[in-house]
């Protein structure tokens, strides 16, 4: 059988090979694996779905009742450029007008939104991105490639300040001028737009669904961005306040381009009850709530038990991690810079007790270098080591043992109970170490500066997607400070491997590098959970917690 992309290209021979290794192997993961790689090389899921020999899973069938509210429980911190969006509840609010080119499924596909489709050229150095037709924006006005481009050379723009969007299109980026590079966006017509890249990346596509990624339109002030909010999306934000209440309501002076396939709801609240679980048990018992961005450890079992309630779980990518910032200064001097004092931190940490203690076993232990199991390019290594005495030791020899190390997380939740634990686990070890910890409002205000500390990241659909993003030197999100040239190196020729066993063998050595430098403590994958009123339906858990309005309804 021959298989096509959307445009009816042959699929390329690697895909071709993939998907008979995905086969052979009737393994969950590693035909997630190829879902994911296939997707993004333009394979329409129902393609790739019948490469693996599999029919394309259906929704199951449901009747959407038009109109009403639903309240949904997460924090919210202040609004600022959508490119620079570190926080996946500002990404869940603006989804309401501010859309995507392309978004992410649970089961590991890609799907076009305001794209209709793309092609990869098979070496990765040239993408078509097919606009879709007939969208308009809230002004009337057509949305067309231009449009695309405009937005494309927002995320290729370092200059922007905190702007996580360059570190993923950064193989487009002039070194000199910190934008994109002449001739590497070009509009070939009023719907098509053409990426033309210096080297293969294909991580592009993957980049284009992560939450920052918001489309928005040209003249975009992020300063007027709820005084006068342009987008193409079915609502209007109409109320935000910062650790209160936000509200979007539908739209009536704009006709959206996927009516009749969701915007049910009338009105879409996110209520914020801060970081206490106990609070937000509450508002559920009051009927204050109808659903959870997330719920968490013990609440599980609670919420299980709360009449008229339903459990949604996903197993994903997203992880917590407690890390040393390299270049961290600390009474005049870099402690962290000493790759001994990492290691001997590492060592003093026994993953699986954190996992058991801090999360109530809810996941899968990690091994510290921050690609997971249902990553395309994992490369299963040998678990790390946990020995106390091993850690004094290298203390010792770093002229080290009796400095106090200062942890730091958030005051609440998984945060705290993974730092807790992780904590106990060095001063039993018999290194000095003391806690500190922040309300949420305090903590995100410098997440990426603290010496060290314990922060929570997103599921992301490549393992070298995340390895880009978080520990290529110099970028956004690096909290950790490294700053590793082979390593990089490693990651660019990783971004630009379409073969998935080629790469895998370069995400090894990766990994091992991520291990030996100590670069993270990572103890633990988080599954993730969350509950809504039973007849709520589209608020079900993503694996990157992606919160969709237009897919909200009450069940009729």
């Amino acid at each position: 059988m021959t298989f096509t992309t959307r445009s009816g290209r042959r699929v390329p021979a690697h895909l071709q090979a993939a998907a008979a290794e995905a086969r052979a192997a009737r393994c969950a993961v590693t035909r997630r694996e190829f879902l994911a790689t296939a997707s993004s090389f333009g394979v329409t899921t129902a393609t790739a779905y019948a490469m693996l020999g599999l029919s394309a899973p259906r929704a199951a069938a449901a009747t959407p009742r038009m109109g009403g509210t639903v309240r949904m429980q997460n924090q919210l911190r202040a609004l600022k450029d959508p490119r620079s969006f570190d926080f996946n509840a500002l990404a869940n609010f603006t989804r309401g007008w501010l859309e995507y080119l392309v978004q992410y499924e649970p089961d590991g596909t890609f799907t076009p939104v305001l794209l209709e489709g793309w092609e990869i050229s098979d070496d990765a150095t040239r993408y078509t991105l097919n606009v879709r037709k007939g969208v308009t924006w809230n002004t009337g006005e057509a949305f067309t490639a231009e449009d695309v481009a405009f937005n494309i050379a927002r995320f290729c723009d370092r200059t922007a300040e905190g702007n996580s969007m360059a570190s993923k299109f950064g193989v487009m980026i002039d070194p000199e001028t910190g934008r994109a590079m002449t001739g590497a966006i070009e509009v070939l017509d009023s719907h098509t737009v053409q990426l033309n890249l210096p080297a293969p990346d294909i991580s592009l596509i993957a980049g284009l669904s992560d939450y920052p990624a918001a489309i928005v339109p040209q003249g975009f002030s992020a300063d007027t961005m709820l005084s006068n909010p342009v987008g193409t999306g079915p609502y209007l934000p109409v109320e935000y306040e910062v650790g209160g209440r936000c509200v979007l309501e539908r739209n009536p002076d704009h006709t959206w381009w996927n009516a009749g396939n969701g915007a049910w709801m009338d009105r879409v609240e996110t209520i914020d009850y801060g970081g206490e679980r106990a609070a937000i048990y509450a508002a559920a018992e009051a009927d204050e709530i109808d659903m959870l961005y997330d719920t968490i450890g013990e609440y599980v079992t609670l919420f299980d038990e709360l009449a008229g309630w339903t459990r949604h779980e996903a197993v994903t990518a997203a992880t917590i991690l407690a890390r040393c910032n390299q270049t961290a200064e600390v009474d005049g001097a870099t402690p962290y810079a000493d790759v001994r004092v990492r290691r001997a931190l590492q060592m003093a940490v026994d993953n699986a007790v954190v996992l058991e203690i801090a999360a109530s076993g809810q996941g899968m232990v990690a091994e510290n270098h921050h690609v997971c199991p249902i990553h395309p390019e994992y490369a299963e290594l040998p678990p790390p080591v946990h020995d106390p005495e091993a850690a004094r030791a290298l203390l010792e020899e770093a002229g080290m043992a009796e400095f106090e190390h200062e942890l730091v997380s958030l005051d609440t939740g998984f945060w705290k109970d993974t730092a807790d634990v992780i904590g106990a686990q060095i001063r039993d070890a018999g290194i000095p170490l003391r806690r500190k910890v922040y309300p949420t409002a305090t903590f995100w205000n410098d997440w990426a500066k603290y010496p060290f500390s314990v922060t929570n990241w997103n599921h992301r659909p490549l393992g070298v997607q995340t390895l880009a993003i978080a520990y290529r030197s110099g970028e956004p999100w690096n909290e950790t400070g490294y700053a590793n040239p082979e390593f990089d190196a490693l990651v660019s020729e990783a971004l630009a491997t379409p073969d998935v066993a080629a790469r895998r063998a370069m995400t090894e050595r990766l990994q091992r590098m991520m291990q030996e430098d100590g670069v993270i403590i990572q103890p633990y994958w988080r599954k993730l959970y969350n509950h809504t009123k039973a007849n709520l339906k589209g608020g079900e858990i993503h694996p990157q917690q992606e919160v969709r309005p237009a897919a909200l309804y009450w069940e009729a």
